[in-house]
C-alpha cells in the first residue's frame, strides 16, 4: 500500500475536487491472505482502485463492488470475504480470511446562493446550518462579512462561468431580477439536483417563457422552483429564505410538505373548534 502521507493526499485532492470515493481497510485477516491489517486502498466512484491495496483478484473485485454499492447509499459496510471456499466465497480457494471495512466518502452537497441582501445572507445562514457547503456569487463586489458561514464567496464572474453544480448541489437565484436569465440558464444545463428562483408570481412567468425561447423543453422547465420555496405565507427575508430550505430539505429527503399531524387529525375526532392565534396577545 502506498505511505500514509501520499494516501492523505490523494483523498484531500479528491476531497477538493469533490469527488466521490471510497476507502477500504482491513480490520482483519487469518490464515495466508495477502493483505493485512491496516492495509488500505482508495477507490474512485467508478469503482476503481486509485491507490493502495487490500489484496488481489481473491479479495480486491468484492470489495471494489461493495465501495460502489457503499457510494451508492452513503452507508459504510463491514464484509467478511472468505478466501477459502471457491463456491460460497469470493470465488477463488485463495487462503485464508478477512474483514475489510469500506467507508463512502461523499462531498457535503453544496448550495450556490446567487444574489445579494438579506434574502440571501439568511439562505447563507441556514444551508450552512444544514450542511451544505454555500457558495455565494455576489457581484461586483461582495462583503465577506455578510456571509460569515460561505465556503466561498465569488464576486468577479458576470457570466456565471464557474457555476458548475453538481447532482446534490442547489442552486438559488435570488439576484432581483439582475443576471437571473443567465443564470437560470446555466443552471438548468447543469446537474443541479435543485435549481430554483425566488421571484414573484409574474416575473417566475417571464422567466419561464425567456427559457422556452432559449429552447428549454417544459420537462426541463419542471424541475425549475419559481417562485421559490414552500408556502408558508412567509413576509420577512428571513422568512422567506426559510421557506426556500424547507423546500431543499423535503426535495432532497423526498418529503411530501404535508403537516406530520394530518394523518393523526384524521384518525382522532374533534369535538370543538381549535383556534390557532394569528399573533401575540390575541385573546
Amino acid at each position: 500500500m502506498p505511505d500514509r502521507p501520499a494516501l492523505l493526499d490523494l483523498m484531500t485532492e479528491l476531497r477538493e475536487r469533490r469527488e466521490p470515493h471510497a476507502l477500504a481497510t482491513v480490520v482483519e485477516a487469518t490464515g495466508s491472505t495477502s493483505a493485512h491489517p491496516g492495509d488500505k486502498a482508495l477507490i474512485d466512484a467508478g469503482g476503481q482502485v486509485l491507490t493502495g491495496w487490500v489484496g488481489g483478484g481473491c479479495a480486491e473485485g468484492n470489495v471494489r463492488q461493495t465501495a460502489l454499492e457503499a457510494l451508492g447509499d452513503g452507508v459504510p459496510r463491514l464484509i467478511y470475504l472468505d478466501l477459502d471456499d471457491e463456491v460460497l466465497g469470493t470465488g477463488m480457494p485463495c487462503g485464508g480470511a478477512m474483514r475489510v471495512f469500506v467507508e463512502p466518502l461523499l462531498p457535503p452537497p453544496a448550495l450556490w446562493v446567487l444574489g445579494h441582501g438579506r434574502v440571501t445572507e439568511a439562505l447563507c445562514r441556514f444551508g450552512a446550518t444544514l450542511g451544505f457547503r454555500v457558495i455565494v456569487h455576489d457581484t461586483p463586489a461582495p462583503d465577506p462579512l455578510r456571509y460569515p458561514d460561505a465556503a466561498a464567496i465569488i464576486g468577479d464572474d458576470d457570466e456565471y462561468a464557474r457555476l458548475q453544480p453538481l447532482g446534490a448541489d442547489a442552486v438559488i437565484i435570488a439576484t432581483q431580477h439582475k443576471g437571473d436569465h443567465l443564470s437560470a440558464v446555466r443552471a438548468l444545463r447543469s446537474q443541479a439536483g435543485y435549481v430554483a428562483i425566488v421571484a414573484s408570481n409574474k416575473r417566475a412567468g417571464l422567466m419561464r417563457d425567456f427559457l422556452r425561447d432559449e429552447g428549454f423543453s417544459d420537462n426541463e422547465l419542471a424541475r425549475l422552483r419559481a417562485p421559490a420555496g414552500l408556502d408558508l405565507r412567509a413576509r420577512t427575508p428571513e422568512e422567506i429564505a426559510f421557506a426556500v430550505m424547507g423546500e431543499v430539505v423535503m426535495l432532497r429527503r423526498g418529503g411530501t410538505g404535508a403537516p406530520l399531524n394530518a394523518s393523526a387529525a384524521a384518525r382522532t375526532p374533534t369535538t370543538k373548534p381549535v383556534r390557532v392565534l394569528d399573533a401575540v396577545g390575541d385573546t
